[in-house]
Formats: C-alpha cells, structure tokens, sequence
C-alpha cells in the first residue's frame, strides 16, 4: 500500500500541505518514495508541563511541530529518522494516560494520545515503519538512546545530593546522561556524548565518574515511573532555558 502511494497524487498534495503549515522556517518534505501515513495531535511531556504538539508519520521520518493554528500553521519543526526509534509502552498514572515513550540516540521523549485505540494505531503504525525501513536497509534497531528527561516539576530537591532546593537563584538542570534534575554544583562538569552533540554537553558527577571509568551503561536511570507520573504543582519552577536543547520544551 505504502509503496502504491508513494507516487500517488493524493499523496504529493498532502505532503505539499504539511511542508506549506511550516512555512519557510520548516526543511522541504517532500522527495522520492516518501508517503505521509497519518497525522495527530499528541500530548509531550516537555520539562515544564505536558504540552500539544502536532506529528506527523510519514515511512521514514516522524515530524512534529508546535501548534500556532490547528491545520494551518505549525512552528519549531523537529524530523526523526524511523530507522533510529525505538518505542516503549508506560503505564497510565493521573491525568496522563494512554502514553509510549520515543527514544532516540539524540533525545528521548514521552506522548500521550487521548485514547487507547488511538496509542494502539500510533504505535503499530510507527513500528510497522520502523520494521519495513530496517528491513530494507538491512540495519539493526539502534540499542542506544538518549534518557528521557525527568519533568522539573517532579524535582524540588537535587536528584543527585538530595539536599539542594530549587529556587529563583539555585536553578534546574538536566544531565544528558541519566536525565535526572539536578542542581548546579552536581552538574558542573562536561562530557562528549557524540550521538547527542558535537561538543561536550552538562553531565552530573554520578553519570561523569561512571563514564570516565568505562562503565557507559551503568549511569542510565531505573526510574521508568518518572515517565508517567502525573507532574505536581511546581515551586518556584525556574529552568535553565539555556541549558534546554529546546527552550520551549
């Protein structure tokens, strides 16, 4: 069916369409062979607060974007690779139900959809995609990826030392390793994770000391909860934009 439609008209004017929502600041969609197997919206857990984000399957890359005007204009585009994704089932707590997570080597992030049947056709369809292109090529599912952040309302404390407090002064940060919060003087070191960046990115002590002795795998986090937890009512609840890979999120 893919490949039928993959020189289809039909299939040329909604891709035109998705690459027209983006404007100029989104990359061109559309070449050869590429199809658009369906759209929706999808509910991320960024690191402030779960927010509605538009995404887009196509056979070899995931698109998503935020929502300026729903079915007219979306901005901030972000494309995934298929071949690169892995998918993992979480467990509904709160308000946040009917969720997978979607890793990456580069970054590792949660959605949710608003049913069940619609997380069950979002997940067969991204698998069957990532199946057929592995398949194709010849490549083995990637066994890296980067951790999936914790939300900073899930931190009021330092995950590391468990003593600092966040506050307008001492400020939140993610280690690109493990994903936890953590505060300044627990993170103040840096590390090459090439898969993630081409220069050394914030990493905590724990994470550094482990990968500096050559146990890579060891520092990523258990913590598979934090993943569904419904987040709490932040205090004082000041990220370290800067320190975000994407602010916004």
């Amino acid at each position: 069916m893919v490949d039928r439609l993959a020189n289809s008209e039909a299939n040329t004017r909604r891709i035109s369409i998705v690459e027209n929502c983006f404007g100029a600041a989104g990359q061109p969609l559309t070449i050869p062979g590429r199809v658009l197997i369906g759209e929706g919206v999808l509910t991320k857990l960024c690191r402030k607060k779960p927010k509605a984000r538009q995404f887009f399957l196509f056979n070899d890359i995931l698109v998503y974007g935020n929502i300026v005007i729903q079915k007219k204009k979306y901005n901030k585009q972000h494309i995934i690779p298929l071949e690169n994704v892995t998918i993992e089932s979480i467990q509904d707590e709160g308000d946040l139900r009917n969720g997978w997570l979607i890793k990456t080597p580069t970054k590792s992030f949660a959605v949710y959809a608003a049913t069940a049947t619609e997380k069950s056709e979002w997940m067969n369809h991204i698998n069957k995609c990532v199946s057929d292109l592995l398949s194709k090529s010849g490549k083995t599912p990637s066994n890296e990826h980067a951790a999936v952040w914790v939300p900073d309302s899930e931190a009021s404390v330092c995950m590391r030392c468990q003593k600092a407090k966040f506050t307008p002064v001492n400020r939140r940060h993610h280690c690109r390793k493990c994903g936890f919060v953590v505060c300044g003087p627990c993170s103040e070191k840096r590390f090459l994770l090439p898969s993630q960046a081409s220069k050394p990115v914030r990493i905590c002590d724990f994470c550094y000391d482990l990968l500096s002795s050559g146990e890579m795998t060891t520092c990523l986090p258990t913590r598979s909860d934090s993943y569904s937890q419904s987040p709490k009512s932040p205090l004082n609840n000041v990220s370290d934009d800067d320190d975000d890979d994407d602010s916004s999120d």
